[in-house]
């Protein structure tokens, strides 16, 4: 929307000069980024579209990843609280997605794991989700998506090194 009549330009500085495009655009355009994956939660399409949230779906990848870790473990490598990850893995454990078993060196440590069926529910939205990435870059050649992928990868990095310093 344009300014009106006596209100200034919000993309103006107070010295009237414009701040510089790449920036402001940037900003723009990750804002808008994550107000849509929040809304769409860029979960997928078909049947498995949104039937799976945001920290199940991490969680389920990194024990896939990974293999079976322990809770500190898991919660160190997502860069989250251990206390997360215990209420977060809570319902995948109810659910029969991730079983807890004893570690092989200290039985009083427990190990999450992928169950084998949470390998086949995992499995099953990651085809979801990789289906919706096609539509979207369907226009796309494969290296504009390796692109975008490389430097979202890089910003996705960037933000955690960010938070991480605490600053």
């Amino acid at each position: 929307m344009p300014p009106t009549a006596g209100r200034p330009d919000p993309d103006q500085d107070r010295t009237g000069s414009a701040p510089p495009l790449d920036l402001d655009a940037l900003q723009h355009q990750v804002a808008l980024f994550a107000r849509r994956a929040e809304q769409t939660r860029l979960g997928g399409v078909g049947q498995a579209r949104n039937s799976m949230d945001r920290a199940a779906y991490l969680l389920l990848n990194r024990l896939d990843r990974d293999g079976p870790t322990g809770v500190k473990a898991l919660a160190a490598g997502m860069g989250i609280d251990s206390s997360t990850v215990t209420r977060q893995v809570a319902p995948l454990v109810e659910s029969g997605l991730v079983k807890r078993t004893s570690h092989p060196d200290d039985g009083r440590a427990v190990v999450l794991q992928l169950s084998p069926r949470g390998v086949a529910r995992l499995e099953q939205v990651r085809a979801s989700r990789r289906e919706l990435m096609e539509l979207l870059t369907r226009d796309w050649d494969e290296e504009e998506r390796t692109v975008f992928c490389e430097l979202l990868t890089r910003f996705n990095q960037a933000l955690s090194d960010f938070q991480a310093e605490g600053s």
